[in-house]
């Protein structure tokens, strides 16, 4: 375990680099910006290590043009409608982010501010605690809100992040990670080739802008059907209403659940290299985004630029617009009450 300084922002606030290593090659560098993971290296079949996360070198890139290259994003993670919703009888106006709708949190979400961090040992797991409050009225939405994200890394390749958040009033909450994995190394090519697993036999349809419907489809005769391991690529310029729509994947699945607790979501392989991830959580749904809006206009770490479909979101959460849908699992954290989230990544080779 290390800590370092990383750099300093616009505003003069210094940010520090903390980095986890293992004994089998795994290395987790972690930014107090938005929490972020800034590097993961996996090891293949042969222990040859790559960076498997996309983001940059240094801290103005993450400032000044990152599509929340590895961020915690909050309050509210994914999309809500109009950037409006109203609780308990009150309306609240959020920031429009992401043309009519709010989007991961406003215009200066979690992914934007320098959270207070610090390192801790249990056994043989290395991790690094993040702490962040966040004001009664950031960014449009109520109560002040405490919030502690966890990123341990274990001696088995395992990286867990825990979420912890409780609030003063009642107020809509979602939290989620947003790396883009590429498990051939960041930068290189797309993840069209990569193969994807998902365990839900169902999905939540969106309209033009991005926001579900309400619906809950069936994955079964679609090009969402991951439930047996298909290549990203193999549908994903159909001419179907939806992946248009998204300008491919970028949909909420809605995870199939049969006890509470921690459950399997997907699994990812990278075919060349071997590495694999697999992906478990405690929530009920998981966005998948295969990085369609990324232009080849970035330019990321090792001055490699990121091209169309450079990297895949596999973004653990409630559903998007949950707080304008009351058919959805409610979001809703109030006072006295503890939002807990986990979300597991497993990564392997064969």
């Amino acid at each position: 375990m290390s800590r370092a300084l990383f750099g300093t922002t616009q505003d003069s606030v210094a940010v520090d680099v903390y980095t986890l290593a293992n004994a089998h090659g795994m290395r987790l560098r972690v930014l107090t910006y938005g929490a972020v993971i800034q590097s993961l290296q996996a090891p293949d079949a042969y222990g040859r290590p790559a960076d498997v996360v996309l983001g940059f070198d240094d801290l103005r890139g993450y400032e000044t043009q990152s599509p929340y290259f590895g961020a915690v994003v909050g309050r509210y993670a994914n999309r809500i409608a109009a950037g409006r919703f109203t609780l308990d009888g009150k309306t609240y106006q959020l920031a429009k982010n992401n043309g009519p709708n709010s989007l991961h949190g406003g215009v200066r979400g979690f992914d934007k501010v320098v959270w207070e961090a610090a390192l801790f040992q249990h056994g043989d797991s290395v991790g690094v605690v993040l702490t962040h409050t966040s004001p009664d009225g950031d960014e449009g939405y109520p109560g002040e809100l405490h919030v502690r994200v966890t990123y341990t890394l274990t001696p088995d390749n395992h990286v867990v992040i825990d979420y912890e958040a409780t609030a003063t009033s009642a107020t809509p909450v979602n939290l989620s990670q947003h790396s883009y994995f590429n498990l051939a190394g960041a930068g290189d090519g797309d993840i069209l080739a990569h193969v994807l697993k998902i365990d839900a036999d169902r999905f939540t349809p969106v309209d033009s802008t991005l926001i579900p419907t309400g619906q809950l489809a069936p994955v079964a005769g679609t090009p969402f059907d991951f439930r047996k391991a298909t290549a990203i690529g193999a549908r994903i310029a159909l001419p179907d209403p939806q992946l248009v729509a998204g300008k491919g994947y970028d949909h909420n699945f809605v995870l199939t659940r049969t006890t509470a607790g921690l459950v399997h979501a997907a699994t990812l392989l990278d075919p060349v290299s071997g590495r694999t991830l697999d992906v478990s959580t405690t929530e009920p749904g998981l966005q998948v985004y295969s990085g369609n809006f990324l232009a080849g206009t970035i330019r990321g770490k090792g001055g490699i630029t990121y091209g169309h479909r450079s990297g895949l979101c596999l973004e653990t959460q409630h559903f998007p617009d949950s707080p304008n849908h009351s058919t959805f699992p409610s979001t809703i954290l109030r006072p006295g009450r503890t939002y807990r989230s986990r979300t597991l990544w497993v990564f392997g080779a064969q």
